[in-house]
């Protein structure tokens, strides 16, 4: 069997590290200690030089050829060559018409159209009412706007307000009016006086014409500017077919000539077609006044009637007396193309004494001249109403116009395209544009009024606002285009 059994241990030293450990050796090295040395260099003297050239004195050095110079072979032959040449281009040059009227403009050129306010008056806001009409006064530093309606044809007692906002006052609030005028009803017409900047006249929808003096306000008399014979007169016109003409005298009125249209007097040609039934009254929708012609005043109607009228006209006019104390006289001399539809707005251009536009509900804008009955050019612009059209007067050849879908198209005619040249104020059939009016003192300034009761203030571009010297003499040919 086995059995566990302990014995003693045994040791054994080893021979190979003993003689490893008698074999080593040690030893060490240093390199000898190195030698160094701090330096700085800086340069001691320094210079500065500059140079520029020196002016010329009254005496400049020029270059003169000397006679050996001008007798050189290689001069007469360079000239023999290019001497025809240089001549014949010259002589081309001379009858060329590439550059005629040519200007540059050095200035930075403005292509952006931005809007830079856009004025409220909550009150009016607040109780539905719309923008009907706006005007700029003398200065170009105050915009004046009327309140009313343009969708309620019945007649109305509402109360309205006229406002003015300075562009120009530091303290300028959007949403608060500088002046705020309470009017008895609702404002149709407004008119800044040309030469007196606190003058507003104002046209009410029930016939009054009023004019307030900003400086004074409770002042009130009536107005709307007519220039003639040096003065300053009141032309109003009513849907009665009724046009007066009043003298301003110590702030009293004083009736000068009345005026009365009626189909049966209306020159041959633009009646044709009318049938009247009961009244043939012309209500009057539209109302301008000739730059160049003192005598001369153009009429719309509700009907489409365009028709062109004298002062001076001395013809009775067949209406009944309603008993006034003075003479009706009918001042229609000449009829143009009828419009399909209301006429709201006519101009007269600022730069040709023939020619005018005129718009109205069937969304055309017919550029006349007085010299003739069609158009000479008729432009679409939109659908709907056109609520007003105004010339630039800065270029002879843009016009503006105010839609019922809230755009206001800018045309330039200067390149043939019957497309606007720009389209601003978009919106909705629910903001149309209902006015609109350039600024006369600062050019590039438009205001456009609308039904949502803002009038907003535009920048114009350069394009738009500088006039091409060449314009004058387009607007000459385009007057004296006869239509077909």
């Amino acid at each position: 069997m086995f059995s566990d059994d302990t014995v003693g241990s045994i040791s054994v030293q080893s021979l190979w590290r003993r003689s490893q450990q008698s074999a080593q050796v040690s030893t060490s090295s240093q390199t000898r200690p190195l030698p160094c040395a701090d330096a700085e260099v800086q340069s001691v003297t320094s210079s500065v030089c500059s140079t520029q050239t020196e002016s010329q004195g009254q005496h400049a050095h020029t270059y003169e050829l000397n006679n050996k110079d001008l007798h050189k072979p290689e001069l007469k032959q360079f000239l023999d060559r290019v001497v025809d040449m240089v001549i014949l281009e010259l002589v081309t040059n001379a009858k060329s018409h590439a550059f005629d009227g040519f200007k540059v403009n050095w200035d930075d050129h403005n292509k952006l159209i931005s809007r830079v306010h856009n004025l409220s008056f909550p009150k009016a806001q607040e109780r539905g009412l719309h923008v009907t009409c706006v005007s700029w006064n003398c200065t170009g530093s105050v915009i004046a706007c009327g309140f009313g309606r343009i969708d309620d044809g019945e007649w109305t007692t509402e109360k309205s307000f006229v406002c003015t906002w300075n562009l120009n006052r530091k303290t300028l609030s959007p949403s608060q009016a500088d002046l705020v005028i309470d009017v008895p009803t609702i404002v149709t017409a407004l008119c800044c006086h040309p030469d007196q900047p606190a003058l507003i006249a104002g046209g009410l929808y029930d016939g009054e014409v009023l004019v307030w003096d900003t400086s004074c306000t409770q002042d009130i008399v009536s107005w709307v500017p007519l220039q003639k014979k040096g003065e300053f007169g009141i032309l109003s016109a009513c849907s009665g077919g009724r046009v007066l003409l009043w003298n301003l005298e110590q702030s009293s009125l004083i009736l000068n000539t009345g005026y009365a249209l009626d189909l049966q007097q209306v020159p041959h040609g633009s009646s044709a077609g009318l049938k009247t039934r009961g009244s043939s009254k012309i209500g009057v929708t539209a109302l301008a006044r000739s730059f160049y012609d003192s005598d001369t005043f153009l009429v719309g109607s509700e009907g489409g009637l365009l028709l062109r009228c004298s002062f001076s006209s001395q013809k009775i006019a067949m209406v009944p007396s309603e008993g006034q104390s003075f003479t009706l006289r009918a001042p229609a001399v000449f009829p143009f193309k009828k419009h399909r539809g209301p006429i709201l707005t006519i101009h007269c251009s600022p730069f040709h004494r023939n020619l005018f536009v005129s718009s109205g509900a069937d969304g055309l804008a017919h550029i006349h001249s007085l010299l003739q009955t069609s158009p000479v050019l008729s432009v679409r612009v939109s659908d709907s109403n056109v609520f007003q059209v105004q010339w630039s007067p800065n270029r002879p050849l843009v016009f503006a116009a105010a839609t019922s879908y809230g755009e206001v198209h800018i045309f330039d005619l200067e390149y043939g395209s019957l497309k606007p040249a720009a389209t601003i104020e978009m919106g909705g059939r629910g903001q149309a544009a209902t006015c609109l009016a350039f600024n006369r003192r600062i050019s590039n300034l438009l205001a456009v009024g609308k039904t949502d009761g803002t009038i907003s203030i535009w920048q114009l571009n350069d394009d738009l606002t500088v006039q091409d010297p060449r314009e004058i003499g387009q607007l000459e040919q385009l007057a004296k285009n006869v239509s077909e």
